[in-house]
């Protein structure tokens, strides 16, 4: 966590910016000696096949063949069901 001034801010936002983004550090906003606020990096965002990617080591082993089985008996269902959202 770093102390950081106001004005400080005010004059090197883009530089604070980059380093909250690289290195994930919080900053305390200060005024007069006293704190103010703070700035917390945000939680990462990631892509749905980046949050599944280790899904499968949370999985027993025979989830895989259930999954796949499952998923075959359901093949000529899926498509019957799905429609689109914008058709009225």
């Amino acid at each position: 966590m770093r102390n950081i001034t106001a004005t400080e801010l005010a004059r090197n936002l883009r530089q604070v910016l980059d380093n909250i983004m690289s290195t994930h550090e919080e900053y305390v906003i200060e005024r007069n000696h006293r704190q103010i606020a703070r700035i917390v990096p945000s939680a990462g965002q990631q892509t749905a096949l980046e949050a599944m990617a280790d899904l499968y080591r949370t999985l027993p082993e025979d989830a895989a063949g259930n999954w796949l089985k499952d998923s075959q008996s359901l093949a000529g269902t899926i498509n019957e069901e799905i429609r689109n959202p914008w058709d009225s």
